[in-house]
């Protein structure tokens, strides 16, 4: 580690030194890695390190290349101008730079504060704790503008995929991804949504009934059940989506009303963010079918979503 990254880290931890672990894991196409550091003389006894290195020669095609440094500017953003609170638990920023073509983010060790369990797969109780967790996050930014952040959010967003829509070989869903798309942008009732809420970024903990969340780079605007359909998507197969949908989706909107707490008309804003969830899971079903068809996510139940969808408009 570059003797500049050690004393930002130093500073911003009070520690007295340290020296770098085990690293956690490598970032997307190789643009750098998330490390955990360890720390001397601090009261924290370790922090992790997002080091997000650029690459000279871009290994993807431009428009990719481009994607992820706005995406790692963005990220950039949210921590240091977005804060939640308990009940949408994310990791405190310590620090957050650009070095030429480096960038760090020193941020807080979640597995001390609790969060210290991953997870594969959840049951129903598990599902419930993020669908909570993305409920009193969308509740908590309703309305809010997206400043410095994606106009619109989520990775998949049609606008910053063209070359997935134009690989799609399902040539009815390709013609009207353009209105599905303004569908969910027309939306009356827009939050800022996580853009990247699948199970592998939720952060467990064996003691406490919340989670924490983490990955922000395609955080911006949108509509809630963008988050919604992409996580229960991460979390289920297609049988399992037919059984437990429903009541996931209750309890969600069970949770959502607690967090506006009278802000909103709330009948109005469930009565429409619940027809846009078969538009939401479409959209995303519309990028896997240009970015990899043969995804176990192209199934009977994303195609029955997206015939229903086809039947709307």
């Amino acid at each position: 580690m570059k003797e500049e990254y050690e004393d930002l880290i130093l500073k911003v931890t009070g520690a007295e030194a340290l020296h770098t672990g085990a690293k956690i894991q490598t970032l997307w196409s190789g643009y750098g890695e998330i490390v955990r550091v360890h720390l001397q003389g601090s009261k924290r006894s370790s922090a992790v390190l997002k080091h997000i290195v650029l690459p000279q020669e871009p290994r993807n095609t431009t428009l990719s290349h481009q994607r992820k440094v706005k995406s790692y500017q963005v990220e950039m953003t949210w921590y240091k101008n977005y804060s939640t609170n308990d009940k949408c638990r994310i990791p405190e920023c310590l620090a957050a730079g650009s070095f030429g073509n480096e960038q760090l983010i020193v941020l807080e060790d979640l597995d001390l504060a609790g969060f210290d369990l991953r997870k594969n797969s959840v049951d129903v109780t598990g599902m419930e704790s993020c669908l909570s967790w993305l409920a009193n996050f969308h509740g908590r930014f309703m309305g809010a503008e997206p400043q410095g952040l994606w106009q619109t959010g989520t990775y998949w967003h049609l606008e910053t995929r063209p070359e997935e829509l134009e690989a799609m070989a399902d040539k009815e869903l390709k013609s009207a991804a353009q209105k599905i798309d303004g569908i969910l942008s027309g939306c009356r009732f827009k939050t800022i949504v996580h853009g990247d809420a699948k199970l592998d970024n939720f952060c467990f903990s064996g003691r406490l009934p919340v989670v924490a969340a983490v990955d922000f780079q395609y955080v911006g605007g949108g509509c809630g059940m963008k988050d919604v359909a992409y996580f229960l998507g991460s979390c289920m197969q297609e049988r399992e989506c037919e059984r437990l949908v429903p009541g996931l989706l209750d309890h969600y909107f069970k949770e959502l009303k607690a967090a506006v707490d009278g802000e909103v008309n709330f009948a109005e804003l469930e009565s429409e963010w619940r027809a846009m969830f078969v538009y939401a899971w479409t959209d995303f079903y519309r990028f896997l079918l240009g970015w990899m068809p043969t995804h176990r996510k192209n199934n009977s139940y994303s195609r029955k979503l997206a015939k229903e969808v086809l039947r709307k408009i």
